[in-house]
């Protein structure tokens, strides 16, 4: 049921069509990636799974074969003929839109909880992460393919050099690690870096006390100058005694702090106001 190398290049010949740069489109073109997503998503069937960007349809026929319920919303129009021809009749329901402006709650509204599976544009993928686990709640796990820098500063710890405000905003509404690796051999066409599987599973309670805004403006202020000790990049906003009363080093770099001590700082600020 899957589709192999030959037969995505025979189908994009046939209506004519090839991948966008502009849009960062790059097809699997392997059934055993394809296969090897689906498994590590851990879907099966009935399930319901929403997938962002299918493409021709490689990653959303393996879904179907483990017999998923999978909603995909496809940005590109000049796809939507190739995805009606290979993914509709397989009951797969197929909506034109932005991932990034479309109405989440309305489009989730059949489930409770989703899965998202995609392959993932590299130009955007971080973004669509984020602004899924503001906006989506009822997505409760993903596993996502993106550029495999990308993918190691989504999932990195604390005091790594990958870790900074991408993986704080998400460590506070997740947890996320890398699954897996990509070769760009599967993909057409290739492309010059190298892909990873990134799971991430939203938390089921609150991580911090305080405001997510509030906290992420300091985090950002902070990154802003991350070479720079707390002390002197926080200096207009964070005082010495917001410091000791928070219990963190205003000698520490920002890429030294966890969401706890964040969340600590920013409860200190806060507590001035």
């Amino acid at each position: 049921m899957t589709l192999t190398h030959r037969e995505i290049t025979e189908l994009l010949g046939r209506h004519g069509l090839s991948p966008s740069r502009a849009l960062g489109q790059n097809f699997v073109a392997d059934p055993n990636t394809v296969r090897r997503i689906v498994r590590l998503a851990g879907v099966g069937a009935g399930d319901p799974v929403v997938e962002i960007g299918p493409g021709v349809g490689s990653l959303t026929t393996a879904l179907c074969e483990a017999g998923a319920e999978v909603l995909a919303v496809e940005l590109d129009r000049h796809l939507l003929p190739v995805l009606a021809e290979v993914v509709e009749p397989l009951g797969v329901r197929v909506v034109h839109g932005d991932a990034l402006e479309v109405d989440w709650t309305s489009l989730l509204a059949a489930h409770d909880n989703w899965t998202l599976v995609a392959n993932l544009p590299y130009n955007v993928a971080t973004t669509i992460v984020l602004q899924l686990l503001d906006d989506a709640p009822a997505i409760g796990t993903m596993l996502v393919m993106v550029q495999r820098e990308v993918g190691e500063r989504l999932a990195a710890p604390p005091g790594s050099g990958t870790y900074g405000i991408p993986s704080v905003k998400l460590a506070l509404s997740a947890t996320a690690e890398v699954v897996g690796k990509v070769p760009a051999t599967v993909f057409i066409p290739q492309p010059r870096v190298e892909s990873a599987l990134v799971r991430i599973t939203r938390r089921r309670e609150p991580i911090v006390s305080v405001d997510h805004d509030e906290l992420m403006r300091l985090v950002r202020t902070a990154f802003g100058q991350r070479r720079k000790m707390l002390r002197r990049s926080l200096a207009a906003v964070v005082t010495p005694e917001h410091f000791e009363r928070a219990g963190v080093s205003p000698e520490d770099r920002p890429e030294q702090l966890g969401v706890a001590q964040w969340d600590a700082l920013t409860a200190a600020v806060l507590g001035d106001r």
